[in-house]
């Protein structure tokens, strides 16, 4: 029913070769679903999501198992190519190099690796510290030989803006597109200009490769819209928590109706009613399906 990890490397590459690709992210595989039924063509497995999912902070505490793990699940849900974040890589190089392997057996299109330090922080917070370019060199490096795929995707971010200013995070982008990454993502870039003037500057210094935007909510990121990133030279953007951080609010909002009210009756109109939530789970086709296979050779189910 569902595309092997080939295809789905090849079908991401297809996609950005004809279009701007919008990522939301989600964190567990009902958002996948609901994502793939909205009619967006890929879809972000955010580290944030998954791990707060997990009731963690994104500081690099989930393992490669547990990122495998709720990854495959959420890839396997859906028809559409899903890029996971893959944080620092997990260690060093060779600890990259099975995050690759473990990935593309998953089901999943790509992966992104970015250059903190562990342990690792949100883009957007104050504090973060790097890893030295020649470090993340090597990872990418590794990561790109590891691939059994030479479609699966993979996605250098980098967080040198906030820590060695822009000048710096175009020459890491530089050199993580000539170790083998197949996209840049330069992380919590402040305004328009500074998302246009990388861009130009890393397409100066030779650096060919599709650029990442990280439209995240409450960061250092100004709001721009899909258009706006597309008009600054980017295609691909990201909304990787915007998802979780609807489904928290809300969550939160129902339990205090409940707590103060002692009812949800007047929260039924913003549910999905039971038919709604049964269409997305596509109920009624594992229902026949469950037919079929209790079925005798003459059509009439068992006792």
């Amino acid at each position: 029913m569902y595309a092997s990890p080939a295809p789905q490397a090849r079908r991401f590459r297809e996609l950005l070769d004809k279009q701007t690709l919008v990522l939301p992210g989600a964190f567990n595989a009902l958002t996948a679903m609901q994502i793939e039924r909205a009619g967006f063509h890929a879809l972000y497995v955010s580290g944030a999501g998954l791990s707060a999912a997990r009731g963690l902070p994104d500081i690099g505490l989930l393992s490669l198992t547990e990122v495998v793990a709720d990854a495959a699940t959420i890839a396997k849900a859906v028809t559409i190519p899903a890029i996971v974040d893959a944080d620092t890589g997990f260690g060093p190089p060779l600890v990259a190099m099975r995050a690759v392997k473990e990935f593309e057996q998953a089901g999943l299109a790509g992966m992104q690796i970015e250059d903190q330090e562990l342990p690792k922080k949100c883009g957007h917070l104050p504090g973060k510290r790097l890893v030295a370019a020649s470090e993340m060199v090597n990872k990418i490096c590794a990561a790109s030989d590891a691939r059994q795929d030479p479609e699966f995707f993979i996605i250098a971010r980098t967080d040198a803006r906030a820590v060695e200013g822009l000048d710096a995070a175009v020459r890491r982008a530089r050199a993580y597109i000539d170790a083998g990454a197949d996209a840049i993502f330069p992380e919590a870039l402040e305004s328009p200009d500074e998302f246009r003037a990388f861009a130009r500057q890393l397409a100066r210094e030779g650096g060919k490769a599709p650029l990442v935007a990280n439209m995240t909510e409450f960061g250092k990121t100004p709001y721009l819209s899909v258009s706006e990133f597309e008009d600054l030279g980017y295609r691909l953007v990201l909304f990787p928590v915007t998802a979780l951080r609807m489904a928290t609010k809300a969550i939160e909002h129902m339990l205090a109706e409940i707590k103060s009210r002692g009812s949800q009756q007047e929260l039924l109109g913003r549910m999905h009613t039971r038919q709604q939530l049964y269409d997305l789970l596509r109920y009624t086709e594992y229902e026949q399906r469950n037919r079929q296979f209790h079925s005798t050779d003459d059509g009439h189910a068992h006792d």
